[in-house]
């Protein structure tokens, strides 16, 4: 399986981006990155790129993909809704847009996050622009699944980039074990995150098409 990541320098993209690597079904990884990766591996080919509003010049690369792990994103906090919106939704449909179009047969993986509204009700500016990327990836002539994970715990020396996410998941690793036997169902790994993403990525779920924490692990252990 060939698949292609994109926010491998983020925390949940740093775990998808191992699972990939560790794993025999996937048998190249393409990364698409602002700036080169340290990461040196046989199976990682990156692809250094700027504008993430246009593919065109990288479109002949794109070609005879499996799949995609669209885990680029940044927090809200601080964001104004023109500026979230651009970095949510515009980049993420112009990755699959291209994609559609290079790799017809492709299956796409977006990082949505648990509480997102599809609705456009929600008073959180986020949920509102995450709710709509998702309705229109879901729109597109490609088979897409939504991931809404709720608490992802860091593993394996993934890290956030948020200073604010890096102190609470300090915390967390202290209290994760006692989370996952209290709320199993409402927290997950980025390891976890990974090894379900190559599950839908392998056919191993068909529906639901948006998957919360408890479809994560279940999916994992696949």
């Amino acid at each position: 399986m060939r698949v292609i990541v994109f926010g491998a320098s983020g925390m949940i993209g740093q775990g998808v981006l191992r699972a990939c690597l560790l794993d025999d079904a996937v048998t190249e990884v393409l990364a698409v990155v602002r700036r080169p990766l340290p990461d040196a591996h046989p199976k990682l080919r990156q692809i250094v790129h700027t504008d993430f509003t246009d593919y065109t010049a990288v479109q002949d690369q794109l070609q005879g993909l499996d799949a995609c792990f669209y885990c680029l994103g940044v927090s809200s906090f601080g964001r104004k809704e023109e500026e979230y919106t651009r970095v949510t939704h515009e980049y993420a449909l112009a990755a699959a847009r291209a994609l559609s179009a290079a790799s017809p047969s492709l299956t796409f993986v977006y990082v949505s996050g648990e509480g997102t509204d599809s609705t456009g009700k929600s008073r959180q500016m986020w949920a509102r622009v995450k709710g709509r990327t998702e309705n229109d990836l879901l729109a597109m002539p490609m088979k897409a699944y939504m991931f809404r994970p709720g608490y992802v715990q860091p593993l394996d020396g993934a890290v956030s980039r948020t200073r604010a996410y890096r102190v609470l998941y300090r915390f967390g690793s202290v209290l994760y074990p006692l989370l996952r036997r209290i709320v199993p169902g409402h927290v997950t790994t980025t390891e976890a995150v990974g090894r379900a993403m190559i599950a839908i990525g392998r056919g191993e779920e068909e529906r639901p098409v948006v998957l919360r924490n408890s479809d994560i692990n279940r999916l994992a252990a696949c």
